[in-house]
């Protein structure tokens, strides 16, 4: 057995944003390594044919529909997760939704809408499944899904960019607060890179200038990685420990070095090109 394989196997993992994407990607390599799966997404029919396919002899998988910003709903799957399997070994907060556009033009029902699935449902995954997770005493893992844009700024994605410097500000405290109370529970932050989803092909654009980053971002994701093997990546860095984590790890440091130098000469916001590929 491989270390991922000795520390998942056996374990139940709950995914939110699990019937598509990275999502559905770490769905797949967590079943792959004999982990049950939860797979709570808002898209019940998408989410259900996914544990079917993905539901063994030896490995079960289950949808249960779940809207992350709704602080009820999460806690209904995580009540949903206990009650069918006992433990979560692994809670990943993944998520997310993308926009597009100038700030000012970007309506306020749509921030409210990102912030509310991209922060508030990492606030809420958290919330629900954090205080059983330490109530068992047993060994387990927090993911919450950031981006490298966590660590840059951009123009036309405020909303969304935003949304990511909070889930990774938020998953650091994260760290912090339970290394103060010695729960025996790994936090790790995931920054993404390139990744063949669909994020931006489904996004919403204000504007023509919101609308062709829109197109950009979609053609620059078409030549990422895929989900699969953005899993087995986030998966091997995570048996080892790492907080950090990269789906391309080259992409991150380069990402990292870029915040650390913008930060430590106190420059001007400007927009990180050079990604390595």
């Amino acid at each position: 057995m491989t270390i991922t394989h000795d520390k998942f196997s056996g374990g139940t993992a709950v995914i939110t944003g699990a019937a598509s994407g990275i999502g559905e990607g770490l769905a797949r390599h967590a079943a792959s390594i004999g982990m049950n799966v939860v797979l709570a997404d808002i898209d019940m029919p998408r989410a259900e044919q996914l544990a079917a396919e993905l539901s063994t002899a030896a490995t079960e998988a289950t949808a249960v529909q779940t809207d992350v910003s709704d602080p009820s709903s999460v806690e209904g799957l995580a009540r949903a997760a206990y009650e069918r399997f006992g433990s979560v070994r692994l809670l990943v907060n993944n998520a997310g939704i993308e926009a597009s556009g100038l700030f000012w033009e970007v309506p306020i029902d749509r921030w409210q809408r990102l912030l509310s699935i991209n922060v508030g449902g990492v606030l809420n995954g958290v919330h629900a499944f954090l205080p059983r997770m330490i109530a068992s005493g047993e060994e387990a893992y927090v993911l919450n899904l950031s981006s490298i844009g966590g660590l840059s700024a951009g123009a036309l994605q405020s909303p969304y960019l935003t949304s990511k410097h909070a889930v990774l500000a938020l998953t650091e405290t994260l760290y912090l607060d339970v290394k103060t109370v010695g729960a025996p529970i790994q936090v790790s932050a995931v920054l993404p890179g390139a990744v063949r989803t669909q994020i931006y092909s489904g996004a919403s654009a204000s504007g023509l200038a919101g609308e062709a980053l829109r197109e950009q971002l979609d053609r620059y994701l078409g030549q990422g990685l895929t989900p699969e093997q953005a899993a087995e990546s986030i998966f091997a860095q995570l048996a080892k420990g790492a907080f950090w984590i990269g789906t391309q790890p080259e992409v991150l440091e380069a990402f990292a070095a870029y915040h650390a130098d913008h930060l430590t000469k106190l420059t001007p916001p400007a927009p990180f090109v050079a990604v390595a590929k």
